[in-house]
């Protein structure tokens, strides 16, 4: 978890703990959004938020310089990390307690990485079984969300999820109905995890420092998720939302109308205002059509 995102300002830094992820001589690259976290009280909270403990099944995307994969690390014995720079990844493969993916996340089979890490069986010793991962990582901004939607596919394998993003993103994320922040993200998101913003992260914290803030946020899997076509339920907010200050009757009603829904769903009314279940519900109603 050292990367973040691209562009940078004036804002002066604050001092790293030895170890912690100074630059040293791999100079930032532009091309993969390269931010690296130096700030070692942001660091430690960080580490705490997440609560790693040893054996647990961890996979950190994007690692860096290292400047929460040694913590981390200490704390696990071993991590396995994903990481898209062939400089960085061949500094880390140097090293015995970590398993290294050199590749880029939106092509990593994290259902089939889950298979790949040794679980104790339970009952029937030749019976085994994937693990429940514990996903982290500080996300290049630039691709975000395509790798939220990537891991929203793999999330039966998910313990919980833990994420540093751009602040707007997160505030998506995590937003109420009838709040402007709300949205398809806030939705697609929320049918399937419960989400907090547990840290804010200053510019400074980075070097070099990127102009947005920054914020932590903690995703855990619902137990018990609504069954529902993601792909339909997907289309629907999409539309939804293609036309946000207009009524829904100008967006979504004229796509119901083409489907011939029969069912009941207040279209007078905006996008905004509409609570993830009841999202839900009309995804699952099509369905049954």
């Amino acid at each position: 978890m050292a990367r973040a995102p691209r562009n940078t300002n004036g804002n002066s830094q604050k001092r790293a703990r030895p170890g912690t992820g100074a630059t040293g001589s791999h100079a930032p690259r532009k091309r993969f959004g390269q931010h690296f976290l130096t700030d070692g009280a942001i660091i430690g909270a960080i580490i705490d938020a997440i609560a790693p403990r040893a054996g647990q099944a961890m996979v950190e995307i994007g690692p860096g310089l290292g400047a929460m994969t040694q913590p981390l690390v200490e704390r696990l014995g071993h991590l396995t990390v994903i990481e898209l720079d062939r400089d960085l990844a061949a500094r880390l493969r140097s090293r015995s307690d970590l398993t290294v993916i050199e590749s880029d996340v939106l092509r990593v089979d994290f259902s089939a990485l889950a298979r790949s890490f040794d679980v104790q069986p339970v009952g029937d010793a030749s019976h085994r079984t994937a693990a429940q991962l514990r996903v982290v990582g500080n996300l290049p901004y630039n691709i975000s969300t395509p790798i939220l939607f990537h891991l929203l596919d793999h999330v039966g394998q998910v313990q919980d999820q833990h994420f540093m993003l751009q602040k707007e993103v997160v505030d998506r994320m995590v937003a109420t109905p009838a709040t402007a922040a709300y949205g398809r993200l806030s939705v697609m998101l929320q049918w399937r995890y419960a989400m907090e913003n547990v840290l804010h992260v200053p510019p400074e914290s980075f070097s070099p420092a990127p102009r947005v803030d920054s914020a932590v946020v903690r995703m855990v899997p619902h137990g018990q998720a609504p069954g529902v076509d993601l792909a339909l339920l997907s289309q629907a907010v999409q539309i939804a939302f293609s036309q946000r200050r207009k009524l829904l009757r100008n967006s979504l009603g004229k796509w119901l109308e083409e489907r011939r829904f029969e069912g009941n769903f207040d279209l007078q009314r905006r996008a905004e205002e509409v609570p993830v279940a009841q999202y839900i519900a009309l995804a699952q109603a099509l369905q049954k059509q």
